[in-house]
């Protein structure tokens, strides 16, 4: 099948549909990786929101990111429409569909893009016309998403290919001046204090304490997440004492904030993937989310989790019922004193 510019289906360029969380958007790079080596001689494109469009311009292999937010919650067909007619215009040869909601797959069909990979999700016959089973067998969501870039039936590799956020240096030195962040000589802790659900925020209190004493450490701390994050800076600074505030609206201050830190310790959140995928020495905090299911794909240097009732397994209904707020500060501060002295 040839597009409109001639080409065969299979020399043209693909589009990532991916999921529109942080972290989750943060997991699919591997698919990047998967598609590349696949297709080395096609450009791969990611449709994005408005708020995950910078993690885009750190990925190698991405060639240009598609700009557009859908409506959440509601299908929006004069949306639909309106990203079907600009997709069209970059002749995609290939759509591979991460997320398994119907209105995902739907611009990719209406844009008239040959071939469209998806897990079968919701009952998306026609709207997907290479459709994956088996998605309750894979367990964890990087195998949903990157056996999408695999051939039909192919094996599902234990291991992926780790996303990467490369960083270049002079962005990073442009905004510690545009923000007038001098260096101190001292390492820099960022603490990420955001997640999605009050269940997985390791409490204000417990990174006040953990801010306290690494302050007293000699250590620069800086709270690095969104607007919603601003009282959680206010917070565990102790307006200021401890901890420098630098949250902002956009996700790119908090990218370069993590890329400029020397460490970071997050909950299970989006800010979590971005800093392991910069490759940062990283602490992960779990509460009633398993690790071995959500956390990055990327080493952690640490994964610290709330005790769990004797018998729980991951996952389980027990395990869910774990408090990310009997992770131990002490324990946190251990780990992080650790990576530090690793640092020197």
């Amino acid at each position: 099948m040839f597009g409109e510019s001639g080409r065969h289906a299979e020399e043209r360029p693909i589009l990532l549909v991916p999921y529109s969380w942080i972290g989750d958007f943060v997991r699919c790079h591997s698919v990047v990786k998967v598609a590349n080596s696949r297709w080395p001689g096609r450009p791969i494109d990611v449709l994005a929101t408005a708020l995950c469009a910078p993690l885009a311009d750190y990925m190698p292999g991405v060639r240009r990111t598609i700009v557009w937010d859908l409506p959440r919650g509601r299908l929006a067909p004069s949306d639909q429409w309106r990203l079907a007619q600009r997709l069209r215009i970059e002749d995609y040869g290939t759509a591979l569909i991460m997320s398994r909601k119907w209105k995902a797959a739907l611009a990719p069909f209406l844009a008239g893009i040959p071939e469209r990979v998806g897990m079968v999700g919701e009952a998306r016959f026609g709207l997907i016309n290479d459709l994956r089973w088996g998605e309750k067998k894979l367990p964890r969501m990087i195998d949903r998403c990157a056996v999408v870039a695999l051939p039909k039936d192919a094996d599902v590799p234990a291991d992926w290919r780790l996303p990467e956020l490369i960083v270049p240096p002079e962005e990073i030195e442009r905004w510690r001046r545009r923000t007038g962040i001098a260096g101190s000589g001292h390492a820099v802790v960022a603490l990420c204090p955001g997640a999605v659900g009050p269940g997985k925020r390791w409490p204000e209190r417990n990174y006040a304490e953990l801010a306290r004493q690494l302050a007293a450490d000699g250590l620069d701390i800086w709270v690095v997440g969104g607007p919603d994050e601003k009282a959680s800076a206010e917070i565990i600074s102790a307006g200021g004492k401890f901890a420098v505030d630098r949250t902002a609206t956009d996700l790119r201050d908090a990218i370069l904030a993590l890329a400029a830190a020397d460490a970071a310790i997050a909950n299970d959140s989006g800010l979590l993937h971005v800093a392991a995928a910069m490759g940062k020495p990283t602490i992960g905090l779990f509460g009633p989310t398993s690790p071995a299911l959500w956390a990055p794909l990327n080493p952690l240097a640490a994964t610290l989790e709330a005790p769990r009732p004797m018998g729980a397994t991951a996952g389980s209904a027990d395990g869910r019922q774990c408090r990310i707020d009997d992770i131990p500060v002490n324990n946190v501060l251990e780990a992080t004193r650790t990576i530090i002295a690793g640092l020197r």
